[in-house]
């Protein structure tokens, strides 16, 4: 997993609630359980204008030259509702986006967030409104800042807000850890507990 510790990138506003996994990845472009080869159906519905088609509909945002190389989405609540198909992360991830600006998350999405590099960071809705509009008028000069070290999201005309997150998930994103990665932090704690129980329950082990 990629660690996450400061972004300075494009953020192309997506200000929408209830942004569901079906749009985010629609079904009928899940067309293998690989994590490769999502990027192009990220928001297939709204990105297309055609269903099944590959004609990019210039209005949508990430169509924009304005918004090209885009890695902080900034959203509405709610984001990444509706089913837990983590397709739905590894399509934004694999289009680069690292970072996704909500008011809220649904909870699964969330967990599927951290556990692949991608950082959700909790802002109120008007703090995410006025992070869109002062990026606007020239979105490739005036990026955001989203710094995990420093708990901050800085953009132009000095905005900066302070966001929330818990230690572990923290701790896993600045480190490049998974689950597995994050308990085998402790391994000489597991390796002392197991060898103390081989002692007290030996029959446990045996093959």
């Amino acid at each position: 997993m990629l660690p996450f510790d400061v972004l300075t990138a494009v953020a192309a506003p997506l200000i929408r609630a209830n942004v569901d996994t079906d749009a985010i990845i629609p079904s009928r472009e899940m067309k293998s359980v690989s994590k490769q080869g999502l990027a192009d159906g990220l928001f297939a519905g709204w990105r297309y204008t055609a269903i099944g088609g590959r004609e990019p509909d210039p209005a949508f945002v990430l169509n924009q030259p304005a918004y090209a190389g885009t890695q902080v989405l900034l959203s509405g609540e709610n984001f990444g509702c509706g089913s837990s198909r983590e397709h739905a992360v590894w399509a934004l991830l694999e289009y680069g986006i690292r970072a996704v600006i909500a008011p809220s998350f649904a909870p699964i999405f969330h967990g599927n967030c951290v556990r692949n590099g991608i950082l959700p960071v909790r802002l109120d809705a008007a703090s995410i409104a006025r992070l869109a509009e002062a990026v606007a008028p020239d979105p490739q000069a005036r990026r955001l800042t989203v710094d995990l070290v420093g708990q901050r999201v800085t953009g132009p005309d000095r905005l900066e807000f302070g966001f929330d997150i818990e230690p572990e998930e923290r701790e896993m994103l600045l480190e490049g850890l998974d689950a597995i990665d994050l308990t085998l932090k402790h391994r000489d704690a597991i390796e002392a507990f197991r060898a103390r129980d081989r002692g007290q329950r030996p029959w446990i082990y045996l093959q």
